[in-house]
Parts: C-alpha cells; sequence; structure tokens
C-alpha cells in the first residue's frame, strides 16, 4: 500500500474534484453539458414512438396562413374557431399557446369613431349607422363573449426584463409568502406579456408558456412554478389539466422523511387532484417527450375554422392551438430535435400528466449524486493501484458498462433521473491516471532497462523486458543457457597488411552484419574483443530454445561471412574465414565486474569450453563446433560427431559436434558420407588401426575437401607405434588452446 500512496493520493484528489462539482462548489461547465448529452442519450434511448390521440394541435401552420392571411388574425374569426371547436366538434377543453396582449383594430372601428367625433359628428345617418355596426366591429369583444363560459385557457409569458409589462395576469395558483420559512427556489421573473384584461376575465383559466432552457439552449424542463412580485403562476399544461379535472386546489407536496437537513426545501412535487407533479430543485418538471414532431395530431386551423374536419377526428379531444410556421418563431431547441413546435412541448407536458410518466428529478438527487460519487470513488482510488493493468481495466470496463445500466434501469422503472456523466468521468480519470500512472513508471523502467541492455540485447527484446521490468534482474544467478564465441582465422596477419582507418572499416564491415545475425536470433552481446564476439541466449530474458538460437546462429555466421566475400573483394580487402564454438550448461549471469566499471556477462566452465571450442574449429578443418549439451538441447538439427577431446585446462574429456543444419540438408549422399565416417569413427575408437585406416583413405579418396578424414589418417601412425592401450576412451588431448 505504501509503494502505490501517491497514485492514492491522486485518486482520491480526483474524487474530491467530482465531489466538489457535485456539491455545487465546483462549476466543471464541461460535466454539465455532458450530463445534459448523457440525459438526452437516455431519453431518446426510451422514447415511447407513439401518437397520443387524446390531444390535438390545432396548428397555425403555413397552409392556414396562406389561407387566412398574415398573423395575428381578426378576434372575430378566432371567436369562429371557438364556436367550431365547441359546438360543432365538441371537443373538451382548449388551450392556446398564443398571447393577446394588443387590441384588435383589423375592424377599423376606431377610425369610424374617430370620425363620429370629427367630420362627421354632425351627420345624423352615419351616427346612427354606427352606432348599429359598434357590436359586430368590436373583435375583442366578440371573442372575449365566445370565451366566457366556455373551458379555455389562455397563455401568456414572464421574461426578465421589468419593463416589458403587458396584459392583465391571471390570478396566482399560490399567494405569497407560501414557502415562508422554507428553502424553496423558484424561478423569478420581471416582466410579462399577458392578454387584454377582457380576454383574460372572460377565459376559464390561464398558464404560462415560459420554458426554462438550459446552458446548451435545450428546452428540457418547465417551470411549474413561476414567481413574479412573491406570488407563483403555472404553466399552460397545469391550468389546463386542473381544469380538466375540475379546478382543483394546486397544493405543494414536501416530503417529511427524517434526516433530511434543514436547508432542504423537501418540495419534491406538486398535488393536482388525483395527479402528482414531480419537480426538481427548480420547482420545473422534465418534458416527458413521446418523440420527434408529430407525436400529437396536427390540424390545420383553416380548416377547423372552415369546418372541414372530420368530427370524429376532434370530439372530447383536449385541443392546443399553436403554431408550427418558422415565421411566428415559437420553434425551439430540444433533445429529440433541434427544430421542434414549442406548443407541442405543451402537449407533451399534459400528456405525462394525465399518465404520471414524467420523471422524478427531485432535490435530494445532488446529495445522492454525492453519495454515490464518493463512495465508488474512493473504492476505486483505493484498488486500481493494487491492481494489474489488465484486472484495472476489467474492473473499470465493469463500471463503465454497469453503472449506465443500472443508471437506465432506474431510469425506466422508478422514473428516477440520477446523474451519469459525473460518475462515468470519475472512473475513466481513476482509470486514466492508474494507466498513465503506470505508463510512465514502465517507460522510466524501460529507460533504465534500455540503458542496461542497449549495448547487449535487440530493441524488441528490450520492448519485451519493458512489459515486465521486475522479471529482469541484473543480480548474479545460475541459468541454463548457451554460449557463442567467434573468431576471424589469422586476423592478426590481415590486421597488419591494413592502415588504421581500412583497419576500423574492415572491423565495422563485419562486425556489424554478425551482430545483426545475434540479434535476428534473439541473442545477447556479451563483448566484442578485437575480432572476436561473445554472445549468449537466455538471459536476460529466458529462452527455452537457447541451444537451438545459438547454433542457427553461428550458421548463419558462416553463410553471412560468405556473402561478405565479394563486397570486400571489391573493397580490396582479403575474404574472412571465422571459427564459432557453441556450448550450452548451467553458468553465472550477471553484473560482474569492481566498483569502477561492471559488465553483464556470463562465466563458468561451461563458458570456458565454448571458448577452447571455438579455437579447436581449425584443428579439424571446420567452421563451427557445438559441445554435446547444445547438440542434446537442440535435437531437430542435424550434426556430424567430430571426436571426443580432452581441451587444455580440463580433466573430463567430452564429445563434440559439427552441426550442419536442418534436417533437409541430409540428402541421400549426406547420410552416405556420415554413415562411412561413423563406421571409421567406431573402428578408430576400437584400435582396429588397419580397417580404420582403409576407411579413412576411401572416405579421403571420395571426399578430397574434407581436412576432418585426413586429420584422423595422420594419428594412425603413432597410435600404431605406441598403442593406448585396452583402456583408452578414444579422446584426443589438446596440449594448447
Amino acid at each position: 500500500m505504501k509503494k502505490q500512496a501517491v497514485r492514492i493520493v491522486l485518486g482520491l484528489l480526483i474524487v474530491a474534484v467530482f465531489l466538489g462539482h457535485a456539491a455545487r462548489y465546483l462549476d466543471l461547465a464541461f460535466l454539465t453539458r455532458f450530463e445534459h448529452l448523457a440525459y438526452d442519450l437516455r431519453l431518446r434511448m426510451t422514447l415511447p414512438g407513439t401518437v397520443d390521440p387524446r390531444i390535438v394541435i390545432v396548428d397555425i401552420d403555413e397552409k392556414s396562413l396562406a389561407a387566412e392571411g398574415h398573423w395575428p388574425w381578426r378576434r372575430d374569426r378566432m371567436a369562429t374557431m371557438m364556436d367550431q371547436l365547441f359546438d360543432r366538434y365538441h371537443v373538451a377543453l382548449v388551450g392556446f399557446d398564443v398571447v393577446w396582449a394588443e387590441r384588435d383594430e383589423s375592424s377599423g372601428l376606431g377610425v369610424m369613431q374617430e370620425l363620429a367625433r370629427n367630420e362627421l359628428k354632425d351627420d345624423l345617418r352615419y351616427q346612427q349607422t354606427l352606432q348599429a355596426l359598434e357590436p359586430r366591429l368590436q373583435f375583442d369583444r366578440i371573442f372575449a363573449d365566445h370565451l366566457r363560459s366556455r373551458p379555455v385557457v389562455l397563455g401568456y409569458y414572464f421574461s426578465a426584463d421589468a419593463a416589458q409589462r403587458a396584459g392583465q395576469l391571471p390570478k396566482p395558483a399560490l399567494a405569497k409568502g407560501i414557502f415562508q420559512g422554507r428553502n424553496v427556489v423558484v424561478t423569478r421573473y420581471t416582466g410579462y406579456g399577458a392578454n387584454l384584461e377582457e380576454l383574460q376575465s372572460a377565459a376559464a383559466s390561464a398558464g404560462h408558456f415560459t420554458p426554462l432552457p438550459d446552458e446548451d439552449g435545450i428546452v428540457r424542463r418547465v417551470p411549474m412554478l413561476a414567481e413574479y412580485e412573491g406570488a407563483f403562476y403555472e404553466p399552460l399544461s397545469v391550468a389546463m389539466v386542473r381544469l380538466l379535472q375540475g379546478s382543483p386546489e394546486l397544493r405543494p407536496g414536501f416530503t417529511d422523511a427524517p434526516g433530511w437537513t434543514k436547508n432542504y426545501p423537501g418540495l419534491e412535487w406538486l398535488d393536482l387532484g388525483d395527479r402528482r407533479i414531480p419537480v426538481d430543485a427548480d420547482v420545473a418538471a422534465l418534458v416527458p417527450y413521446r418523440g420527434k414532431q408529430g407525436s400529437f395530431p396536427y390540424i390545420s386551423a383553416t380548416d377547423v375554422i372552415h369546418g372541414k374536419v372530420p368530427p370524429q377526428d376532434l370530439k372530447d379531444r383536449i385541443v392546443l392551438v399553436g403554431t408550427s410556421a418558422p415565421g411566428l418563431q415559437d420553434l425551439r431547441a430540444t433533445p429529440v430535435a433541434s427544430v421542434y413546435p414549442g406548443v407541442e412541448i405543451h402537449a407533451n407536458l399534459i400528456s405525462g400528466m394525465l399518465d404520471g410518466t414524467i420523471h422524478q428529478n427531485p432535490p435530494y438527487v445532488l446529495g445522492a449524486e454525492v453519495v454515490l460519487l464518493l463512495l465508488p470513488g474512493v473504492a476505486l482510488a483505493l484498488a486500481f493501484p493494487l491492481l494489474n493493468p489488465l484486472r484495472a481495466t476489467v474492473l473499470a470496463g465493469v463500471m463503465l458498462i454497469g453503472v449506465p445500466a443500472v443508471n437506465l434501469i432506474i431510469w425506466q422503472k422508478g422514473g428516477l433521473v440520477l446523474p451519469l456523466a459525473s460518475g462515468m468521468f470519475m472512473v475513466s480519470g481513476l482509470f486514466a491516471l492508474n494507466m498513465s500512472y503506470g505508463f510512465f513508471v514502465e517507460s522510466r523502467a524501460k529507460r533504465q532497462i534500455t540503458g542496461l541492455f542497449k549495448g547487449y540485447v535487440p530493441p524488441e527484446l528490450v520492448d519485451e523486458m519493458a512489459l515486465n521490468p521486475d522479471s529482469v534482474s541484473t543480480e548474479g544467478e545460475s541459468r541454463e543457457m548457451s554460449v557463442l564465441f567467434s573468431d576471424v582465422r589469422g586476423f592478426t596477419t590481415i590486421s597488419e597488411s591494413l592502415d588504421p582507418k581500412d583497419l576500423a572499416r574492415l572491423m565495422n564491415g563485419f562486425l556489424t552484419p554478425l551482430t545483426q545475425v545475434i540479434y535476428r536470433q534473439r541473442g545477447t552481446i556479451d563483448k566484442y574483443m578485437g575480432d572476436c564476439i561473445m554472445a549468449f541466449w537466455g538471459a536476460p530474458l529466458p529462452d527455452q530454445d537457447h541451444a537451438r538460437h545459438a547454433v542457427l546462429t553461428g550458421l548463419e555466421m558462416q553463410a553471412r561471412m560468405r556473402e561478405l566475400e565479394p563486397e570486400f573483394k571489391a573493397r580490396g580487402w582479403p575474404a574472412l574465414h571465422i571459427g564459432v564454438g557453441v556450448n550450452s550448461g548451467r553458468m553465472t549471469v550477471g553484473n560482474m565486474g569492481s566498483e569502477v566499471r561492471l559488465a553483464y556477462t556470463v562465466m563458468g566452465d561451461t563458458v570456458n569450453l565454448a571458448s577452447r571450442l571455438e579455437g579447436i574449429t581449425k584443428q579439424y578443418g571446420v567452421g563451427m563446433v557445438v559441445g554435446d549439451n547444445t547438440r542434446k538441447a537442440a535435437p531437430d538439427l542435424v550434426y556430424r560427431e567430430l571426436d571426443f577431446v580432452r581441451v587444455k585446462g580440463r580433466q573430463e574429456a567430452v564429445p563434440i559436434f559439427e552441426p550442419l543444419g536442418p534436417p533437409d540438408v541430409a540428402t541421400k549422399a549426406r547420410q552416405e558420407e556420415l554413415g562411412l565416417w561413423h563406421k571409421a569413427l567406431r573402428l578408430y575408437r576400437a584400435q582396429e588401426w588397419d580397417m580404420a585406416e582403409l576407411q579413412l583413405m576411401n572416405l579421403t579418396r571420395l571426399y578430397p575437401g574434407e581436412a576432418l578424414y585426413r586429420i584422423f589418417l595422420d594419428r594412425l601412425p603413432a597410435l600404431r607405434s605406441i598403442p593406448p592401450g585396452p583402456g583408452w576412451d578414444g579422446a584426443y588431448t589438446f596440449e594448447s588452446k
């Protein structure tokens, strides 16, 4: 735990930032934007997508404007609409998403009255005619008379402009002082635009159609109460549902649940008869959108005025009069469409109130968000640093999938809107912190490893070590490994014939390609000793095929030197030939040296024998010699046994072999040669000198280019003259390195 203290502290700081935002001490604007997006996504995912036939929108659309003229229409025409709706179509209720704040002067009555007072004041006939016409030209009174005694709800709006006060406000839904002593926050306005007093007094009720756009301008809520000069006014949707239910009293709903702080307002809903309207901390309700525009039947207003609508389409319906015409500027941005008629927002609210489908977003959600962030946040801040990357990724994935899934279930089944974005970002932030912290720590470990091993191993091995730096150690340890020595034959003589610059170029010319061969076989360069290369396999990373890789490296080095001959010849350099010795077994590997200088190297008897094997390659006229342990560790390759030898510095004799390559090198002719050679070797070790000589002479004749057979043939005279005796093991002893 102490090792991860920094990550834990940083994680807790991230949790604290998100808690500060949830508790409203910090304002992280991006979180608010994403919370809105998360709300919109959940809303769109769960839209009913059906049409509610109970509510009909009488639309002042482009067709109606073309037929009836520009808006506003004459009030006597609106009176005709009222007659059609109630007398012909027998609708249940009408609500207006429009406001009539100015008098209708389109009849010309004002001009006629002005003439009657001035130019035509002495014209008795004119005065009599005007008196008879006046009732027919008072369009506002006509409209008011057709509203009276009918279930009609007028609309009006509030604004933040204190200078804007037009028309007559209705009676407030809740009186001043009702929330005295409670910390209830209601959206407050200082201006309004209402209907003419004559129309307002004639209507059964009125409600505001003021939306409450969020910071991004999208309408997700409508205030269920709007405060003006201390009194509280209901929206159009509530006023219509109240009238539909017989005008019950609107009552605030307070929770009496124990444990709330004294600052908690407790206002979580409004009671409307047998209906309950959930409200949030601003006493606003979330609009329960059913779908995109058209979730309610639309009928052109001109068709209603002229009686062209089938009666069954309007009978007993709740009617909202509004507009979808762009020119009348009642189009809003909503979660379901960027351009959406404002009148349909009220239709959605009415439908949601009737069905009880308005989602709850009570004020206590703020406290719930703090708890939902605090508990998982602290747990994850403590857990992530203790988990490996895979488990941390799995845990983060479970959280990032599980949290939205549970949130969506609560949304659908419980109708409760819980915050989502802050939790998702907190989990992502904690995960990113721990992954990036781990990444940079691992990068530092990788840099350390690179510094230690970049001169020894190929870059791809460094990358593998960096994935698990704890598995790599430079401390001395004993391992089963393979080691290789290579040396250029007669290099001392060659170097004496070259000037220093050419000698340096020659060294680079063959050491570089040979090093590349070692790297391709995942080998580790131990050191360069003049023209000699020492390399090993099995450290710093374990290598189960270390023997095979070492043998294949030696064979490929031989082939690469042959490929370099034309290039060297073109540069005027002599052809180079190398001897390679490989041995496998247990050896000590690690940083060794002094306090002044350390080197990552291998040591042990196995290493010494490999060096001796490289030295005797020229004695047998072969390019490569490997020990018996190497042959046993890489049995899939083809070998030719060379001898049983006792090298200088060792009392124990060992069999040595020349690797020939993969199985496909063992052609029929090659197999026959190896068969003859192994027979000669058996005769030699059995001290059957004459038969061995005959076999070796035959091999020399058949394969004159093979020095090995001549070497054994040359040994026979001495062995005949001084027989080794019955206890001879067939070993040949080298007196020099």
